[in-house]
């Protein structure tokens, strides 16, 4: 890792507030505390380091978003193009089979006939209960 902060960063550090400062010594991590409380780095350097260290890991994840955006619109216009498609049959076939349809019944439609009014159905006779058989006497005579 190099001493050397770029300049600009180092010009941002010397406009951060007290606040700002000690927000921005607090998410320092790695090698760059220990740089520090040793006293090889000043703290402007120190701070300037950890900016260009967010920045680059700002515009990493920037990237890494974009990207995702990038396949999800993706996927999302395939599914629609996908659904266009299925919906473009859908409809062909719907045409397709209604002239079909319009066809077959000009060909084979029968003549009308006047109908006849249904007449109503009999009602099926009662049924008569089962028979049950009587239950037969048994007679015990004492003593036998």
């Amino acid at each position: 890792m190099a001493n050397k902060t770029k300049p600009n960063y180092l010009a941002k550090v010397k406009l951060l507030s007290k606040e700002d400062t000690e927000r921005l010594l607090s998410r320092m991590g790695g090698k760059l505390p220990r740089r520090l409380e040793k006293r090889k780095l000043s703290q402007d350097e120190a701070l300037a380091m950890q900016l260009e260290l967010e920045d680059q890991q700002l515009n990493e994840w920037r990237k890494v978003m974009h990207s995702l955006k990038k396949k999800e619109e993706a996927k999302a216009a395939k599914e629609a193009k996908k659904s266009a498609r299925k919906s473009a049959k859908k409809e062909a076939k719907n045409k397709a089979s209604a002239t079909s349809k319009v066809k077959v019944k000009a060909k084979t439609k029968p003549k009308v006939k006047a109908k006849s009014i249904p007449k109503a159905k009999a009602k099926s006779p009662a049924k008569a209960p089962p028979k049950v058989k009587p239950p037969t006497e048994v007679i015990v005579e004492p003593g036998k």
